[in-house]
């Protein structure tokens, strides 16, 4: 019995398969990802989306928010953080359509998901299991790939699904792009544009070329294109921000001390979107990170936005702000011949008509002192307003800011900002040679969240 139990349990963690129920029999799994159609697994994972953004540790990393009471994650707390659901649910979902489909345009998407999902959990953890995972019953125990590796083929995989694309035809139950295969192509190029953009400290040449192929292929061109995912006006499919702040009325989260001081001096257009004012004199507020309050001074501090926590307020995942944003950067390393300084400007303009839905307050906010074009400051002000930009995209902003170190992180309650997470401490028990061999070859035998994964040069 205690083996049989092991076995299922090491299914569970390992293997990427769906087992949370069990019926009469044993063997009998409705909901394995076998049995559901591609177009299925397809929305399936678009549906996950929204995941990889919309949690409370991404804006704790990133110190978009600080927590006003109950601390826990704003304190960056030592141990592991689980991956098991990025390969339980959207991966092995992914893999079982490119191993199974042969309708062009669902291989294309799914390989382009796939590289998607991959960038978000190895820029987490750093090595996690690759070429070996997502393979059930025929490999318990995937070993891990470096993040080196793991980075070439991310980049191949894109190139590979957006070669893929068929435009003659549509994609079924395409909840993103409504079947629009050139705004999928766009978004794999963009992708991998942003993608080489990171290896921008680790392997500049590298990171230069990919770039200019990406850039070259056709990238975003408007915020239409932008990889945005819509919720619906219906609690099953509602903003994750509207479900824990406007069903439940807690005040547990409020705009981080960190990004107001950037925004407010600048008189920022979309910090009043991004969060409302104290309820005590109308000013914007920032709370420190790791200060706990009282639940009756909330009203002192500015809490998140009421335009961002609608039921039906999306999700921004990769936006053509951020292109502008990775395009004026490229400029400035000279590796593409586009002026950074338009493109900068071009960004910003794009990022307050996301946020705002107007660019009547463009023209004042760039004659700002710290937002005027400065060549001499240039990555720097680049860095700033796209962490500006990426409001509530919290993964994606630590991972910026591991990258290049702007802006400026303060510590919470004495700590540093992490580096990276923490792998499951199951891993220990149930991949024991392969998560001894991956943190020995990463972090000296050392499982911290202080480690320095392989493309944080900085």
């Amino acid at each position: 019995m205690k083996r049989i139990i092991l076995l299922a349990l090491t299914i569970f963690l390992v293997s990427g398969c769906d087992i949370l129920e069990f019926d009469d029999d044993i063997n009998n799994n409705p909901n394995s990802p076998s049995e559901a159609s591609a177009p299925q697994l397809l929305a399936g994972t678009m549906r996950y989306l929204p995941n990889l953004s919309s949690n409370t540790t991404g804006q704790f990393l990133a110190q978009y928010l600080a927590e006003t009471q109950y601390l826990t994650g704003s304190v960056y707390p030592d141990g592991g953080t689980s991956f098991y659901g990025l390969y339980q649910s959207p991966l092995i979902s992914l893999e079982t359509v490119i191993n199974n489909s042969t309708v062009d345009n669902q291989l294309a998407v799914a390989k382009i998901l796939k590289a998607y999902v991959f960038w978000h959990t190895t820029d987490r953890w750093g090595d996690v299991p690759f070429s070996e995972a997502l393979q059930g019953s025929e490999n318990f125990t995937p070993a891990y790939d470096t993040q080196e590796s793991i980075y070439n083929n991310l980049l191949s995989l894109l190139e590979e699904g957006v070669n893929q694309i068929n435009h003659s035809l549509s994609l079924e139950n395409d909840i993103m792009y409504g079947g629009d295969m050139e705004r999928w192509e766009k978004f794999g190029n963009t992708l991998r544009m942003l993608i080489s953009l990171r290896l921008s400290e680790v392997n500049p040449q590298l990171a230069e070329s990919e770039f200019v192929d990406a850039y070259n292929s056709g990238i975003f061109t408007s915020n239409d294109d932008s990889f945005v995912y819509q919720h619906l006006d219906d609690q099953n499919n509602e903003n994750y921000w509207h479900s824990q702040i406007e069903r439940s009325g807690r005040e547990w989260w409020a705009l981080s001390e960190t990004l107001v001081d950037i925004m407010g001096p600048t008189n920022d257009p979309r910090l009043p979107v991004y969060g409302d004012p104290a309820r005590t004199d109308g000013e914007y507020r920032g709370l420190p990170m790791g200060s706990e309050i009282d639940s009756d001074n909330t009203e002192n501090f500015s809490l998140l936005g009421e335009e961002v926590r609608q039921q039906t307020s999306p999700v921004n995942l990769v936006t053509y702000p951020q292109a502008l944003f990775a395009i004026a950067e490229a400029a400035e390393r000279g590796w593409i011949t586009d002026s950074a300084e338009d493109a900068y400007y071009s960004a910003i303009e794009n990022s307050i008509l996301q946020w705002t839905g107007s660019t009547d307050d463009v023209a004042d906010f760039i004659t700002e002192p710290d937002v005027v074009y400065n060549a001499a400051n240039a990555l720097e002000q680049i860095a700033t307003q796209r962490y500006v930009h990426l409001f509530l995209n919290g993964y994606e902003a630590w991972a910026e800011w591991r990258r290049t170190g702007y802006p400026n992180f303060v510590q919470s309650d004495g700590k540093d900002v992490p580096t990276r997470q923490g792998y499951p401490a199951d891993e220990a028990f149930n991949n024991t040679d392969n998560y001894n061999e991956a943190i020995n070859r990463q972090f000296g035998g050392n499982n911290s969240i202080y480690g320095v994964i392989w493309w944080d040069a900085n």
